[in-house]
């Protein structure tokens, strides 16, 4: 419930996961022109449809995005961002997954970048991104 005098708050639950590669490195995909927030970098992901599981969206937009297959027992949970955005609050669980099948592709204009955790600072991102990056960072 809200306090009173407070309008409710639209959530909105996105899912998100960190790949990471053989070597350690994180992939990041940089949002395409004509997109909200276009040119900032973040991890692969989207929305959760209603009556779908975190898990079964990233299996989804991991598909439909990159083109590449996980399962849920690759997908392991590793934290999660709260960020209030003006129109809405976000809230986004990120895994971690170390096995997929298939190369990932840009399949939605967007471009791909295989990142050093000590580097992931250097590539801006959406606000709600923006904590997690220590966090991996000091994970990985």
């Amino acid at each position: 419930m809200t306090k009173k005098n407070e309008e409710a708050v639209r959530v909105v639950l996105v899912a998100a996961v960190a790949l990471i590669d053989a070597g350690g490195r994180v992939l990041l995909a940089r949002r395409p022109a004509g997109k909200d927030m276009a040119g900032l970098w973040e991890f692969p992901g989207g929305k959760v449809d209603s009556g779908e599981t975190p898990e079964a969206a990233l299996i989804r937009e991991l598909d439909e995005e990159l083109g590449i297959e996980t399962w849920n027992s690759c997908l392991a949970p590793l934290t999660f961002a709260s960020h209030a955005y003006d129109s809405f609050h976000l809230l986004m669980p990120l895994y971690a997954c170390r096995r997929w099948q298939g190369t990932p592709q840009p399949r939605e204009g967007q471009e791909l970048a295989w990142v050093r955790a000590s580097d992931l600072a250097r590539y801006p991102m959406p606000p709600a991104d923006l904590p997690l990056v220590p966090i991996l960072r000091d994970w990985l």
